[in-house]
């Protein structure tokens, strides 16, 4: 495995096709690692399989975790490796953003609910350095989680809208014994949050397994879920989206839901994908 820092060096390095590439932030865990592994899959022994470690800091808000955010790279390489991986692509934030840059992404129509308005800016920022990526690895394929529902059709989006060659994939959240998704984020759990976090996944479940075609109802179903099996926790949105246009629905005549929850520093999300 190649472990490449430098730009131009990525961008002149030769790759075989297909070439997949796994963005990630590193602080990888068992659910990154099944995602390498899929991408391992879709480049197949002839092709390359890219992961790029990156925090990116456009994408993290005011009071946000970017300066806390767990970083252990030579852990993360160890992962890759296992997983398969035949590049890790780790840039600095100083080549990835020049100090005089004025151009970047802004991301409208999917974001103006779930995460959109509790983090402004967040999908401007995503969008700036997935595009980045794209234009530094050229990948024929990329991989994202679905965990991050809103985020993956935001970027499905930004590839048709800007005309990007690129196959861009959801894989299925992975998820430890208890259904809790598996995160980056839930280290900042301690052991009474913990215990309580796989609430978000069962308040998701009852959603989905309702009749009821009026999405009040099911919300309001997750809610009591939520505020009797995880008092520590806080929503800051439990919401049912269309899952193509990410508006939010009265009544469920097409797919999902989406959920995230605050547990004092950790910010969990999860989704669930619901048929009418």
């Amino acid at each position: 495995m190649t472990i490449i820092e430098d730009i131009a060096q990525m961008q002149s390095h030769r790759t075989t096709a297909p070439t997949v590439l796994v963005p990630t932030m590193g602080a990888l865990h068992r659910g990154h690692g099944e995602l390498i592994s899929r991408g391992r899959e879709l480049a197949g022994d002839a092709g390359s399989l890219v992961v790029s470690i990156f925090v990116n800091p456009t994408q993290f808000g005011p009071g946000e975790d970017f300066d806390a955010y767990p970083r252990a790279f030579a852990d993360d390489c160890s992962l890759c490796e296992a997983a398969g991986a035949d590049i890790v692509f780790h840039p600095s934030s100083k080549a990835m953003y020049q100090n005089d840059a004025t151009v970047s992404i802004t991301a409208q129509g999917l974001t103006e609910t779930l995460c959109g308005p509790s983090r402004p800016g967040h999908f401007d920022g995503v969008c700036t350095v997935v595009a980045k990526l794209f234009n530094i690895v050229r990948p024929d394929i990329a991989l994202f989680g679905k965990k991050d529902y809103q985020q993956l059709a935001v970027l499905q989006r930004m590839g048709r809208d800007l005309n990007f060659p690129i196959e861009i994939i959801g894989a299925d959240t992975v998820r430890e014994k208890d259904g809790l998704a598996m995160s980056s984020r839930n280290r900042y759990l301690d052991e009474a949050e913990r215990a309580q976090a796989p609430a978000i996944r069962r308040a998701l479940l009852a959603i989905a397994a309702s009749s009821e075609t009026n999405a009040a109802t099911r919300i309001d179903l997750g809610r009591e879920i939520i505020a009797k099996d995880a008092p520590l926790g806080r929503i800051d949105y439990l919401d049912i989206v269309c899952r193509e246009t990410m508006v939010r629905l009265d009544t469920i005549d097409r797919p999902a839901a989406a959920a995230a929850v605050f547990f004092d520093k950790a910010r969990l999300i999860d989704n669930i994908e619901i048929l009418p």
